[in-house]
This record gives structure tokens, C-alpha cells and sequence, in this order.
């Protein structure tokens, strides 16, 4: 029985001993950015260089798949679907690898997200593949790296940064079908407040759609709530379809309130709109 007992407790204190945790040498990092109406997360994890050479050498050869990274190959997990340099893509999870190059890499979006490294590869398993071209940067990346750069507000490019090498593509979700459908659908009810007016008149209006429709809106803005951004909403609407006298009439009553709450910016656009129906 002792020595069952002894057994045991020496197996107990080995698989204490196996589960000592130390820092990860190349620790996972995650980054978040929103496109569009889409959210896009990107996992993966980070290598160091260590005064190593990387890219043509035994460490990462040219010519052929990398797993980008270190341990499992990195994640990228799109909200909606959206295009990767133009290519229509789902949402979901799906895996990156590349094809690192002196002067181009192939990206590697794959269906299988849960490689470790790229012994596993298959090319049946992509998604998609295409070509961009690597830069040299100045200064040196000690760490491997990806992240988002070069937004607007339906795009943003991913960028793979590490030692002197970079490279990135572009991604983008156009939510503009998406927007008209909620415009619709919110604005058809019996009890619509005016943020909802608001942000459906100012969206037709910047976008050139029907600036009728978006003055019927803002009308229903300003009747509830006459503040200097909800006159300056339908003065420039009003000014878009010629109305002068409404647009100018709106503007000086913005102005005087944009003054009294010392916002520069509203001053600015109103004294824009006066400007422009004095032409």
C-alpha cells in the first residue's frame, strides 16, 4: 500500500513539475481593426531576429512556403464578407501563409486555419493566392509583425513587416448596399427618432442620392430639434437643391448658435453654406 501511495505522489509531483510555464519566445499577438461595417482580427505570433539574416537564408528560403511567422501559421477572422486585393472572400477564420520572394511574395489565404507551421500545407486547400510586391524598409523590424496601415473608410492594407522587408494588401468591405437597406428599414417605421433622420439625410446627402427625399428628412430633424449641426444638416441639403432662401435662412440661425457654443468647425461649414448661395 506504501508503496502505491509513494507511486502516486511521485507521478502527482512529475506532472506538477511538466507544467511549469515560461514566456513564449515568440508570443502571440493579436490585432483588431474595423473596415467598413466589417471587423478583421489578425492572430499570429511573433519571432524574434536575434542577429540573424532571415529571409534568403536556411531560416526562410525564397521560393518557398513560410509559415509566417512562427509556431501555428496566423489567423485572419473577417465579420462580413469583404474583398482581399479585389477577391471576394467570406467571412470566417481562414489562414495566411506565404511564398517569400526578393522582389514579390505570394500570399497564401487557405481554408485550413489550423496549421502548425507549413509541413501540412495543401495547395488544394487555398482560397487564394496572389502576388505583391516586397519593399526594403530603412529601419530594421527586430520582431516579426502584422497590422493595419493605409485606411480610409471602406479599406485598410495589412502589413507584414520583419528584418528589412515589407510587404502588404489591401482589404476592403463597401457597405453601401448594406447602409441603404438600414436606411430603409428604419426609417419606414411610425416612430423614428431624429438621430435615425439625421444620419439617413446626411448619408444621401454626401453620397448624391435623392436630396428630395434627404430634405424630408431633415425637415423632420429640424422641427424636433433646432441646434446648429441640425440647421447646418438641412441648409446644406437646401443649398445642394437651390434653395437658397431656406439654406441661407437655416445657416444664419447655425451660425449664431455655433457661436454662442464656440465650435469653429460648424462656424466654418456654415459660413460655407452662405457662401455658396451667394454665388
Amino acid at each position: 500500500m506504501k508503496k502505491i501511495i509513494l507511486l502516486v505522489f511521485l507521478a502527482l509531483s512529475y506532472n506538477g513539475f511538466a507544467q511549469i510555464l515560461t514566456p513564449a519566445p515568440s508570443p502571440l499577438s493579436t490585432v483588431t481593426q474595423a473596415v467598413g461595417l466589417s471587423n478583421v482580427n489578425l492572430e499570429f505570433s511573433r519571432p524574434s531576429l536575434k542577429g540573424r539574416k532571415i529571409f534568403g537564408t536556411t531560416l526562410v528560403p525564397y521560393g518557398q512556403v513560410w509559415r509566417t511567422g512562427a509556431n501555428k501559421i496566423p489567423n485572419i477572422i473577417i465579420s462580413k464578407d469583404m474583398l482581399i486585393e479585389g477577391k471576394a472572400i467570406n467571412a470566417g477564420t481562414y489562414g495566411l501563409l506565404t511564398i517569400p520572394g526578393l522582389k514579390t511574395w505570394t500570399i497564401i489565404i487557405t481554408k485550413n486555419a489550423n496549421q502548425w507551421g507549413s509541413y501540412d500545407y495543401k495547395e488544394t486547400e487555398d482560397l487564394l493566392r496572389f502576388t505583391v510586391p516586397a519593399t526594403l524598409v530603412k529601419e530594421k523590424s527586430e520582431h516579426f509583425s502584422m497590422g493595419f496601415t493605409d485606411f480610409t473608410s471602406t479599406s485598410a492594407k495589412v502589413f507584414i513587416t520583419w528584418e528589412n522587408t515589407q510587404v502588404k494588401f489591401k482589404m476592403s468591405h463597401d457597405p453601401h448596399a448594406e447602409i441603404l437597406k438600414q436606411i430603409d428599414e428604419k426609417t419606414a417605421g411610425d416612430n423614428v427618432d431624429t438621430d435615425t433622420y439625421f444620419t439617413a439625410a446626411e448619408y444621401y446627402a454626401d453620397h448624391g442620392l435623392d436630396l428630395n427625399k434627404a430634405l424630408g428628412w431633415a425637415n423632420k430633424v429640424v422641427d424636433k430639434d433646432k441646434q446648429y449641426w441640425t440647421y447646418n444638416l438641412r441648409g446644406k441639403i437646401a443649398a445642394k437643391l437651390g434653395q437658397c432662401q431656406l439654406a441661407k435662412s437655416d445657416a444664419t440661425l447655425g451660425l449664431e448658435l455655433a457661436k454662442k457654443g464656440n465650435d469653429p468647425a460648424y462656424i466654418t461649414k456654415l459660413n460655407d453654406i452662405i457662401k455658396s448661395c451667394s454665388k
